[in-house]
């Protein structure tokens, strides 16, 4: 609270207070109430308005030094320390020397009288040392009160015994000592050292003791390259000799399929706290694309979190080390900052670690950030940022513990800064002096910050044998593992609940089928809602044409063929998370899956009607991105095997902004990590003369990262097939990610129906072969997706029965055995035709092309769009003229577009 100076206005705000302390606010009756303990050097006999102004003043000064202290605090090992600066200086708030002596009301915590010497020791003792936080932006003045007594109880400083020291030391001392070992060992290979940044490591040591200590079981890292061998060997305590395998002749050590570089790996471990308390940490595999991993951390978080019930925030932490370049620079930061309240992705606070080096690649931090902090983007979310010295290991170590404390009372994130420096370049093999002289002749000149904790506890009596002991220790240790064999991988990717699974994929097709009787069951549940409530009138037709589509025998429509996938399996008891921008509705207004009245604005979720035990169903509206919410769902379904969980693109072409995640994770995590996920995509795709930017998913972006079975990519046609679809992505034996695109018009065509027989019976069909006649074929029309029932419509209508249609509907894997024997059926002179509407730089011709031709034994004739710099044309009428020349093309003799 920073008061006013006019002496008129307080007293008449006091005199309100005598008269009633009700009539004034809380901060205003405290303040009053040790005003009057500061009385006893007022004059007898009234109010002194000098005292009062005097008083203002010191609570002013208290204010700015909480709200500003950190502007001087010593927070660069690389600059002086400045100690004076005006907005904290006695003159701005009318005070002088002569007032240092003189006792005010002051702190409401520690004390309430003081000097204004002992005020000013104790601020800048809290605030302007080694330790600066920011935190009086926060509007909840619980949190700030919070903040402001456990600080300025301690004044950041709180008392260590020498064990606690010694345990800090040592932690320095592994973290210095590695990064040597590995330097004089393997020269001249990469490990994006940690050297200048050695304090994260007692930082996180002590994240990890006091979670164990307050009941967190589990603690999900994510983290960039800089200091990862570091943190994996010290934190994590990945066998050393695994380590230095994966460095002998630049070679990785135990991988399958290709692998990754060392400083991507992930690594899981139970690590024993100081406390003797078990915490299971989990660093996740990321690529090189820094602040990719952030979402994917928070997804698992969320994913063991709602495991657990309502114990899940409390028990696991997601805690995410960033650069501070990439901090400050990648939009994916301000994105994953973004999902921390909301209902469908908050984590209960995650903790971001900053491990500020103060350079990205060459580039210094004003010619990379706007902003005087590369924090200053977390104070959207108006949490706590703590600047610590990284050459002040007991200072980062009391951040840590105060962040996560934070973290536990409020649900909420906070950030803390460890500013430091990079001792070499951006690689062991980088010269810094090309760009940054000036910089590194300081760097150069710089302490191990080892040895200066080191001198430090020298200086406070402790015994340098015990130093050296730890020291000698250390070295040892990294001597034994260099000559040790590595030990046994422990195959993480499958182990634990994904041990069912198989890792190989299976072209088996699984049954999916679903008797009558539970359909029947199902569909009557979904259409019963609440007593009372009060649906749109729309809704509740639909959702009674619904069931009668059941009971009646009529074909079911694409929503209905949805939703009774998502019943069936959670009837089965597996969970099912869906997510994206109206996903709740549907963004064509086709699904329906969560009802609101329309008098009381109540919602109700009829699919949470049919749950059986243990199973779960989530469906959120997310915010307006993708590359976030489809890390966090991909994140989220590394830790459900057994659940079907999806993302759901507004339009397919949307897709296209979280390609990142697209192509270093879900595509190729199995590759590089043996990790699988059953994350499924579901992408609107479909030329309807909406533009470029609602028209195609880009299917030859897919197809183009398809190999080594990596991922399922379908097109289905029918609700019938999108069920068994959904339905086969639980009941395969192993785990890949589903691509589907999905329709937009065909959601409500009359002829994209399904009869209730082909739910009953039957399972997925990669290929649908329509009735080939006896005789007189002419020509056989491939093709794949809504266009079918174009090509369908303009075939009958041009009485071309000797035109057959078949729909690939899933273009990776190819059924080639179904190909073949469709092949090997049609005589010499049929003419063989691949019909699409996507350009021909686009779809699915130039990745189907090959293949079919080698399994025809000749090769087919295009048909479709010329290639384009757009996918589609933006005019309605010219998209028009152009699927009547293809269709014409298709099932005529015009020449195609």
């Amino acid at each position: 609270m920073e008061i006013p100076f006019s002496p008129a206005w307080i007293e008449d705000l006091y005199r309100q207070y005598l008269a009633d302390p009700q009539q004034v606010s809380a901060e205003w009756r405290a303040y009053f109430t040790g005003f009057e303990l500061g009385q006893t050097q007022a004059p007898a006999g009234g109010f002194d308005a000098e005292m009062a102004q005097k008083t203002a003043a010191v609570q002013s000064l208290i204010y700015r030094y909480r709200d500003l202290g950190h502007l001087i605090a010593c927070t660069d090992p690389l600059s002086p320390c400045i100690t004076d600066h005006p907005v904290l200086r006695l003159q701005a708030f009318g005070l002088d020397n002569s007032d240092l002596d003189r006792v005010f009301a002051s702190l409401r915590f520690p004390t309430k009288q003081a000097t204004l010497r002992d005020i000013i020791d104790l601020l800048r003792d809290t605030y302007c040392r080694s330790f600066g936080v920011e935190f009086m932006h926060i509007q909840n003045p619980e949190e700030r009160q919070w903040l402001k007594e456990r600080m300025e109880a301690c004044r950041n400083r709180p008392q260590r015994s020498e064990k606690e020291r010694l345990a800090i030391f040592e932690q320095l001392l592994e973290a210095t000592r590695f990064e040597a070992f590995l330097h004089r060992k393997f020269p001249g290979q990469k490990r994006f050292s940690l050297e200048g940044g050695e304090a994260i490591i007692p930082t996180l040591s002590a994240v990890i003791d006091r979670s164990g200590a307050s009941g967190v079981r589990t603690v999900v890292l994510g983290m960039s390259h800089r200091g990862r061998l570091n943190v994996l060997a010290n934190i994590l305590r990945k066998p050393l000799e695994n380590m230095f395998s994966e460095f002998r002749d630049n070679m990785e050590f135990a991988f399958v399929g290709d692998g990754d570089v060392k400083y991507h790996k992930g690594v899981s471990a139970d690590i024993k706290t100081s406390g003797g308390q078990k915490v299971h940490l989990s660093l996740t595999n990321n690529p090189s694309h820094l602040e990719a991993v952030d979402p994917v951390v928070e997804g698992k978080a969320r994913a063991r979190q709602d495991d657990l019930g309502s114990s899940g925030p409390a028990t696991v932490l997601p805690l995410l080390i960033h650069g501070d370049a990439a901090f400050a620079g990648q939009g994916m930061v301000a994105e994953v900052l973004n999902l921390s309240q909301l209902e469908g992705y908050r984590t209960g606070g995650t903790l971001h670690l900053i491990l500020n080096n103060q350079i990205g690649f060459t580039t210094l931090p004003e010619d990379a950030r706007s902003t005087l902090y590369a924090t200053d983007i977390a104070k959207m979310l108006m949490v706590p940022i703590f600047h610590i010295n990284g050459e002040d290991p007991e200072a980062a170590a009391w951040a840590a513990t105060l962040a996560f404390d934070y973290r536990q009372q409020f649900g909420k994130d906070v950030v803390l800064e460890l500013i430091c420096y990079r001792k070499y370049g951006h690689n062991e093999g980088d010269e810094p002096n090309f760009t940054q002289p000036l910089m590194y002749e300081r760097i150069r000149q710089r302490p191990l910050v080892a040895d200066l904790y080191r001198d430090q506890l020298l200086a406070d009596g402790i015994a340098a044998e015990s130093l050296d002991a730890i020291d000698n220790e250390i070295n040892a240790r990294l001597d034994n593992a260099l000559e040790r064999p590595p030990a046994t991988d422990p195959g993480l990717g499958f182990a634990g609940k994904w041990a069912h699974l198989k890792r190989d994929y299976s072209d088996k097709q699984p049954a999916t089928a679903v008797p009558r009787k539970s359909l029947l069951a199902l569909a009557k549940k979904l259409a019963t809602l609440p007593e009372g409530f009060t649906p749109h009138p729309k809704v509740e037709k639909l959702l009674l044409e619904r069931h009668s589509a059941l009971t009646e025998n009529t074909p079911l429509d694409w929503g209905n063929g949805e939703t009774l996938a998502y019943a069936t399996l959670l009837a089965e008891g597996h969970l099912i998370r869906l997510s994206g921008q109206d996903s709740r509705r549907g963004t064509f207004n086709h699904r329906h899956a969560v009802v609101h009245d329309i008098k009381t604005g109540a919602a109700y979720t009829p699919l949470e009607g049919v749950v059986a035990k243990d199973a779960r169903f989530h469906v959120y509206d997310s915010l307006l991105s993708e590359v976030a919410v489809l890390g966090f769902e991909y994140g989220y379904s590394l830790e459900n095997p057994n659940g079907l969980v999806i993302w759901e693109a507004q339009f397919g072409d949307f897709a296209n902004g979280a390609q990142v995640i697209i192509d270093q994770f879900i595509s190729s995590g199995i590759s590089k990590w043996d990790r699988s996920s059953g994350l499924t995509l579901f992408l609107p795709h479909g030329y309807e003369g909406q533009g470029a930017e609602h028209s195609s998913a880009r299917i030859e972006r897919y197809l183009q990262l398809c190999a080594e079975y990596n991922m399922l990519v379908a097109n289905p046609t029918t609700p019938a097939q999108l069920f068994h679809l959904l339905r086969r992505q639980l009941k395969l034996p192993f785990r890949r990610p589903l691509i589907v695109f999905t329709p937009k018009s065909l959601l409500r065509h009359p002829l994209c129906r399904s009869p209730l027989a082909e739910f009953t019976d039957g399972s997925f069909q990669r290929v649908i072969v329509d009735p080939l006649p006896k005789k007189g074929l002419k020509r056989l029309i491939l093709c794949s997706g809504k266009l079918y029932y174009e090509l369908l419509e303009k075939r009958n209508a041009e009485k071309r029965p000797d035109i057959a249609l078949v729909r690939i509907e899933q273009l990776y894997p190819l059924d080639e055995v179904a190909l073949e024997a469709l092949f090997a059926a049609c005589p010499d002179d049929v003419e063989l035709c691949w019909v699409q509407e996507e350009t021909a730089n686009g779809g699915a011709w130039a990745h189907l092309a090959p293949q079919l031709q080698r399994l025809a034994g000749r090769p087919l004739r295009y048909i479709g769009r010329p290639a384009g710099a757009a996918t589609a044309v933006g005019s309605h009428r010219l998209h028009k003229e152009l699927q009547d020349i293809l269709l014409a093309a298709a099932c005529g003799s015009l020449t195609p577009p």
